[in-house]
């Protein structure tokens, strides 16, 4: 029996983890942290440095968790459908997991993964999770996390929505493809490694943008669209050189 604890860990800040999440890391007998390869080293840093500072040494009772590494398969971006590549990256990645969970806990027992975020909002891991299902008795448990909506609107002070308004979360890809969300004053975006707000008209458009959200290193701007287009992008480009990787979220209004 394998028993899988997808744990929401916040943005990568410690004191972001709740409670339950800090109970749940000690409460396991092996924890698997992704490597994403060179110049994303800090990410598996960070959720190294989440576990020190949380799971119990064995001299403060119980046994601590050993955490192991592994390297994250590259997706094939040469295949042209886009659901195709997740789907085959999914299944390299829960075919690493099986790997890892029998080498290391090969009489079954309490695997426990990291995951940035809340694992419900634009994560995959609860699907990779599902592949191992039909490969071995294996029971699920999701412990919430702050997600970087929460840290983004936070950071800038504000609320998500206005009074009685209606918003959608999204991703990059369709505002780039589909415009502005049918319905919404309020767009709330991630996963957009393209800047596509640029692809929308910033005619009374006002944006709330935040890298790192909830870090030691965070980075705010906020103005209207049209003024501050090209100081996010230079200070994304600079961000992303400086530490290797990025991640960062916005949120856009129309006014009116």
């Amino acid at each position: 029996m394998i028993e899988l604890t997808l744990i929401g860990i916040g943005t990568g800040n410690p004191q972001h983890l709740t409670l339950q999440a800090v109970g749940a890391l000690n409460a396991q007998d092996l924890i698997l942290i992704p490597n994403k390869g060179a110049g994303k080293d800090d990410l598996a840093g960070l959720r190294q440095s989440i576990c020190t500072g949380a799971i119990r040494s064995d001299d403060q009772g119980g046994s601590a968790p050993s955490i192991v590494e592994f390297d994250l398969p590259v997706r094939d971006e040469a295949t042209q459908d886009y659901r195709q590549r997740v789907d085959d990256w999914h299944d390299a990645i829960a075919e690493i997991w099986w790997q890892n969970i029998t080498t290391h806990l090969p009489d079954g027992g309490k695997v426990g993964f990291l995951v940035w975020g809340d694992p419900s909002l634009y994560d995959s891991t609860m699907r990779i999770a599902d592949r191992l299902k039909a490969r071995a008795d294996i029971s699920l448990q999701v412990i919430p996390g702050i997600t970087s909506i929460q840290a983004l609107t936070a950071a800038h002070a504000i609320p998500i929505n206005t009074i009685n308004g209606p918003f959608t979360i999204t991703t990059g890809r369709q505002l780039r493809d589909g415009g502005w969300p049918d319905g919404a004053e309020t767009a709330v975006i991630m996963l957009d490694g393209a800047c596509s707000f640029q692809s929308i008209d910033p005619e009374g458009v006002q944006i709330w943008w935040t890298a790192y959200a909830g870090m030691e290193n965070e980075i705010s701007i906020s103005g209207a669209l049209a003024d501050v287009t090209d100081q996010i992008i230079d200070t994304r480009a600079k961000a992303r050189a400086d530490h290797g990787w990025i991640m960062d979220i916005y949120l856009l209004r129309r006014q009116g």
